[in-house]
């Protein structure tokens, strides 16, 4: 994201007119090559070149020379915030992060004493970045520590999100960082309306070595986490991972079936999983899931692939919900915690995140 936020700002940096130099060749009319000024055409001065202007010409868009250093101006600013808008907005950035960014940023550098040499670039990057820290410093969830404090077992996982986000492949990954975690689990197969979705989890338990609880297809999905919390806590397992059918908002009666999951199993968190490529869609999905069934977290799929940024940045911030998981492969193993210093380094490192 910085990369273009960059390349942005030193365009209009470059098209910005910077008053020329007097210049002192002759006219036809005028004096020789050689002549002096006329007093009413003052010389420039040799350390403060034309008014206005660094020596290079560079700043001139940018500062106003003070006593004490340079003051970042009031118009630049603007100019800055209008470039910044159109740049978030191509990097998927939700508006309410951007009306919280241009506060930010406003509050930060509008009228701020810089030393000399200090780049405008990195006075904006450095506010930018500390914004971008805030907005994901949400209060995370220890996922493997409130396992092992769960009394009675079993810890219930409830997943829900839209058909194509990768929410299957997800619980599979998260079963195996449980067992990695030394944690057991099992995985309710309550996606019954998917053809095929049955079988790909068996397929996935077999693999790691997880137990699949199914009935057939078209059974009651609340029922088959029913009997997944029944067999977990037969057995003294740890966690239950519950999978749903795909469902979109729009679809009353999947949501309704969603809700009575829920009622029947009670989940001690509601995760929902989002297709970070999706752009401003996976933030309006998680919106609406948590106005439908309520949830406590976000699991963002195929960030690796995300060479804009913006959609874990504004899931959070709209949701007001920490990220627990991202997506970073196609290997079971490709399911890390989330670390905002890392997402951090994506948006702002050039080459990680566009």
């Amino acid at each position: 994201m910085w990369a273009a936020i960059k390349a942005r700002l030193r365009r209009s940096e470059e098209a910005s007119p910077v008053p020329p130099e007097p210049s002192l060749e002759a006219t036809p009319s005028g004096p020789a090559p050689n002549a002096t000024p006329s007093p009413s055409t003052p010389a420039p001065s040799p350390t403060t070149g034309t008014p206005g202007a660094s020596p290079a010409g560079g700043d001139a868009t940018i500062f106003t020379d003070g006593f004490l250093g340079r003051r970042l101006k009031e118009g630049t600013i603007d100019d800055v915030l209008d470039d910044l808008e159109i740049v978030l907005l191509e990097s998927d950035v939700a508006v309410p992060v951007i009306e919280r960014l241009r506060r930010d940023l406003r509050k930060d550098l509008a009228g701020k004493k810089l030393r000399f040499g200090v780049d405008a670039e990195e006075a904006i990057r450095t506010c930018l970045e500390r914004s971008c820290r805030t907005i994901l410093a949400r209060p995370p969830i220890d996922l493997a520590n409130a396992v092992r404090q769960r009394t009675p077992k079993p810890y219930v996982i409830l997943f829900v999100g839209v058909n194509g986000t990768g929410k299957t492949t997800t619980i599979a990954k998260l079963a195996g960082w449980l067992r990695d975690q030394g944690l057991s689990s099992v995985i309710a197969a309550s996606d019954t309306f998917r053809a095929g979705a049955i079988e790909q989890l068996l397929v996935h338990g077999e693999r790691i070595g997880v137990r699949v609880v199914r009935q057939q297809e078209g059974s009651d999905p609340a029922a088959v986490a029913y009997d997944a919390v029944e067999h977990a806590r037969a057995k003294g397992l740890d966690v239950v991972l519950v999978d749903t059918a795909g469902r979109q908002h729009t679809n009353e009666n999947l949501i309704e079936e969603a809700k009575k999951i829920r009622r029947v199993v009670s989940p001690s968190l509601t995760l929902f999983v989002g297709d970070a490529l999706s752009g401003n869609d996976v933030i309006e999905q998680a919106k609406l899931f948590d106005a439908a069934v309520g949830i406590d977290g976000l699991v963002l799929t195929k960030l690796d692939a995300d060479a804009k940024g913006g959609a874990a940045l504004s899931a959070t911030f709209v949701t007001k919900k920490p990220i627990l998981f991202v997506g970073t492969g196609q290997g079971y193993a490709d399911l890390v915690p989330f670390d905002p210093d890392w997402m951090i380094r994506r948006l702002f490192t050039e080459g990680a995140a566009g």
